[in-house]
């Protein structure tokens, strides 16, 4: 076959302006979905925040219309309205409809600032079936109007609508005079309106996270005020149009109050505040006066600030930013502040190897992460991004700053002999070498954690149970208390998929203990052993040799314990298989009703509290029907016997489970500190105050 000839240049496509925005959404705000519909509305209010950041202006208000439109309103200089000499365009027509224009390039506007690319406002404005801007500058509001980024005029009616008559600029760009403005007064105010034909059907701004991304931004730029109004009303779960909501967010702490906010654990440290700046040499093309780009070196300035504090978990929390833009993925302001960490820690841990037993092992990243939290912010005039999504920093020369800076700081902080700073540094050492020890012991557990034949079972607990299937899958582990019910229990089960490891006892209550007591005491170090994920910071999800977990536990007060024991041990060390819904509680019957039926066999009615066991005898007198006196009360699983174990607890056709599930891990936490933490005081007004609500009825006697 010979090729085809017909290919030539007036079958080449040229996009110009913003028809490439249009046609390739993705590249330049990510996605099309609400994730790239919240990016839109961050890329307006970032402009808004870099205001803010240069000192014009502390209000920043944000409105979700019902209409599905969007405006926020800034207190800042206002958008320039005058003739932009090389396009002869006003300031805001170049602001909105050319890629790559605006304030942030030379350095005269803005010395460090979240929008970068001068690419955000006209990206907008371009996947908007309408937008309208009014500026307040020298006593007057001026507007103008874009539909997909062209500029014209809407003949409104009534309330502003995409739909409305609109009329395309053709020769003179105006800006209209709308208004007056208070002397002294200025400010932007954008109200655009999302294309879509552009984004998917279900995409819709998600309120709770331009809260968390406001929230974030408050906390960055102290004094800076974020008032956001939710105007939708939209239906709720149950069908009920929601009421109009507004909040109002302002932080004067900076990064030291967000790192107490986002720390979910308690206190080992104070917050740590760590600054620095340091200088480099960059080689960037360069605007001269007749506009031609030449290749200059120029010195740079960055600016480091650093809040961190250890917990007594073992979580890492690291926020990064850049120029209060979050960079979620990191770059090389991170790698730099843990090479500078690990750095100080490791010789930090080497002179005080004695008194450590620390041996010749070295701390690595993730044990010199656990329990941190931290917010590190760096400000430098055009950074280097990877793409246009912000979400990496490339700027090479970063990562030697935040390093040194952090290595000093950090190193002299460790070795400060003040009283206050000496026992927080003992403090974070001692947590940094037990991390150490417990991730080897760890990896000696995984090494023997392997499903064994059964000429290799001898490294799992003899007490287990265990069950012949090796498909995860399928397989469940039921931990049981007491001897007794694993009696009956290893009868109720089915051998082929149901294993089952008993518990002698309460466990040790892991929310007080170290890690070194935990992987010491008998009963826990089972259980983790017996699942054979590892614990901690190292539990691997994947190596789980069960699918369910479920706590088979008497339906009394003790029960109730010795599964909240369990559960704390499950969040505490093994929290991916509760975020996985992977663990389960049974829930045992209390009682069984025995009905006589004349010439049938009595018929057998399980019931699981107080007033459903009413409600039945009440049903049974009712159709006229006897039962047997009295009725059994279950005070544990032992009295079942294995038919009955295995129809009301345990066979998956006809059993009740309640799967564990965690809605949040910062406010579990919390209830976890407060129910089987260490601090009596509060546990102890909780109690007090919450008496009140419970029925003494339900209490087991």
């Amino acid at each position: 076959m010979s090729p085809r000839s017909d290919y030539d240049a007036r079958h080449l496509s040229v996009l110009e302006g913003l028809e490439a925005v249009r046609k390739r959404p993705g590249m330049y705000i990510g996605s099309t979905d609400g994730r790239g519909l919240m990016h839109c509305l961050w890329e307006i209010i970032d402009n808004s925040v870099d205001e803010a950041l240069a000192g014009n202006g502390q209000n920043i208000g944000v409105v979700l219309h019902p209409d599905g439109s969007v405006e926020v309103s800034d207190e800042g200089r206002g958008i320039p309205v005058d003739i932009e000499p090389r396009t002869g365009l006003s300031g805001v027509e170049v602001v909105f409809t050319k890629l790559h224009a605006g304030g942030k390039f030379g350095g005269g506007s803005y010395t460090a600032s979240g929008g970068l690319h001068g690419v955000g406002a006209s990206v907008v404005n371009a996947l908007s079936s309408r937008l309208d801007v009014q500026v307040d500058r020298g006593g007057r509001t001026y507007q103008m109007q874009f539909k997909h980024g062209v500029p014209g005029r809407f003949q409104d009616s009534g309330r502003p609508t995409p739909d409305a008559p609109f009329t395309e600029f053709t020769e003179a760009h105006e800006l209209d005079v709308v208004g007056k403005a208070k002397r002294g007064v200025t400010g932007t105010r954008v109200r655009y309106w999302a294309d879509q034909q552009i984004f998917t059907p279900d995409a819709e701004f998600d309120l709770n996270a331009l809260t968390r991304r406001a929230r974030q931004t408050a906390f960055l730029v102290p004094g800076l005020r974020f008032t956001l109004k939710d105007a939708r009303r939209l239906s709720g779960s149950d069908g009920v149009r929601q009421p109009v909501t507004e909040e109002t967010l302002q932080y004067d702490g900076g990064i030291a109050e967000f790192v107490e906010f986002l720390a979910p654990d308690p206190k080992a440290t104070d917050v740590w505040r760590i600054q620095g700046t340091g200088s480099f040499t960059e080689t960037v093309p360069v605007l001269d006066r007749q506009g031609h780009s030449k290749v200059t070196e120029v010195e740079r300035s960055c600016e480091v600030d650093l809040a961190l504090r250890w917990g007594t978990g073992y979580d890492a929390t690291l926020r990064t930013f850049v120029n209060i833009i979050a960079t979620p993925k990191g770059g090389t302001h991170l790698s730099g502040f843990e090479q500078g960490l690990l750095k100080s820690i490791r010789e930090a841990v080497k002179d005080n190897a004695r008194k450590l037993k620390a041996g010749d092992t070295k701390p690595e990243k993730d044990d010199v992460l656990a329990g941190l939290t931290a917010v590190l912010t760096v400000r430098l005039a055009e950074p280097q991004f990877e793409g246009q999504t912000k979400e990496v920093l490339g700027t090479p020369a970063v990562r030697q700053i935040v390093s040194k800076i952090v290595a000093k700081q950090v190193g002299e902080r460790l070795a400060s002999t003040a009283r206050a700073q000496k026992a927080e540094s003992t403090l974070v050492l001692e947590k940094v070498v037990n991390e150490m020890k417990t991730r080897l012991s760890a990896r000696k557990h995984r090494e023997t954690q392997r499903r064994k034949t059964a000429l290799e079972s001898s490294s799992l607990p003899a007490k287990l149970a265990d069950c012949r299937s090796k498909d995860v899958e399928r397989s469940e582990l039921f931990i049981v208390e007491g001897d007794s019910a694993l009696g009956t229990a290893r009868l109720a089960r089915s051998s082929e998929f149901q294993a089952l490891l008993p518990l002698r006892g309460k466990i040790l209550n892991v929310q007080k203990a170290s890690v070194a007591d935990m992987l010491s005491n008998a009963e826990c170090g089972a259980i983790i052993q017996v699942v054979g994920a590892g614990s901690g910071r190292t539990f691997d999800l994947s190596a789980a040799r069960y699918q369910k977990i479920i706590l088979m536990t008497d339906a009394d007060v003790d029960g109730a314990h010795i599964r909240t024991l369990l559960l704390t041990l499950f969040f505490r060390y093994m929290r991916p298989m509760i975020e996985d819904g992977r663990v389960y509680a049974a829930v045992p019957p209390l009682h069984r009703v025995e009905v006589v039926r004349r010439g049938k066999p009595n018929e057998m009615i399980y019931t699981y509290s107080e007033p459903e066991l009413h409600k039945v005898l009440a049903r049974l007198e009712q159709e006229g029907l006897h039962y047997k006196e009295p009725i059994q009360r279950y005070k544990g699983l032992g009295e079942m016997d294995a038919d009955q174990l295995a129809e009301t607890t345990m066979d998956p056709a006809t059993r009740t489970l309640r799967r564990v599930k965690m809605e949040e891990a910062g406010s579990a936490d919390r209830v976890f500190d407060l129910l089987m933490g260490s601090d009596v005081a509060p546990r102890k007004d909780f109690l007090i105050t919450s008496a009140h609500r419970l029925d003494k009825a339900s209490i087991d006697a």
